[in-house]
């Protein structure tokens, strides 16, 4: 179940059928980037997420949409660790949220979302840092400001809110200007925005990208 909350009309808890009731599943192949500078292409199976959006109908004052993930102690003990401050919690602007490109993931591959990469439902971002893309959300809240997110929170010098792959933007301990796409042995230079730059740039138009990262 996902719980609906915040600023919007359809507040409550949804099955994953629910959230896809009506929808069309589609194949989006997307260039996966990760901050620690690796990346491949995944064909992921989902619906955008701006359908889900517009169906919990947010109110006028809801600027930003909040993910937070399951925290089940019994079936994650990963999450006994002191690593993280649990549940792991996103954020996105509104107008990010409800571009064409992000989308909620419910499968790869042909196959339904496996443990490990997400289930039952996860999200996609192709234009941002694979940490962005939070997986196994069990609560989406409509809020009224920019949320912090859980690698801001953790290390604020290393981790923005907005997490768009910027290769003039070094992470503090290593370059982001070149990653190492998994299967191929030499590394390639990294794309601004992950190569989704001509769909995504305008939104950030007024953004110093160095400052926000």
């Amino acid at each position: 179940m996902v719980e609906v909350a915040g600023e919007c009309a359809k507040k409550g808890k949804y099955s994953i059928d629910d959230i896809l009731k009506g929808e069309t599943i589609e194949e989006r192949v997307y260039r996966h980037r990760c901050v620690e500078a690796w990346s491949m292409v995944i064909p992921w199976n989902g619906i955008p997420l701006a359908n889900f959006i517009k169906r919990m109908e947010p109110t006028s004052k809801a600027t930003h949409i909040k993910f937070y993930t399951a925290m089940d102690r019994k079936q994650m003990p990963g999450i006994q660790s002191e690593v993280l401050d649990w549940p792991y919690v996103e954020g996105l602007r509104m107008d990010e949220a409800m571009h064409p490109l992000t989308i909620l993931v419910v499968g790869l591959y042909g196959e339904m979302l496996p443990n490990q990469d997400g289930a039952p439902i996860r999200l996609a971002v192709p234009w941002k840092y694979g940490f962005k893309h939070v997986k196994s959300i069990n609560k989406i809240e409509f809020v009224t400001k920019e949320p912090l997110n859980t690698w801001q929170r953790q290390a604020p010098r290393e981790y923005g809110f907005y997490a768009n792959v910027n290769p003039e933007v070094d992470h503090p301990r290593w370059t982001q200007a070149t990653e190492r796409r998994i299967g191929e042995f030499f590394r390639r230079k990294t794309l601004m925005f992950n190569g989704y730059g001509d769909q995504v740039a305008g939104m950030y138009s007024k953004l110093d990208l160095k400052k926000y990262f």
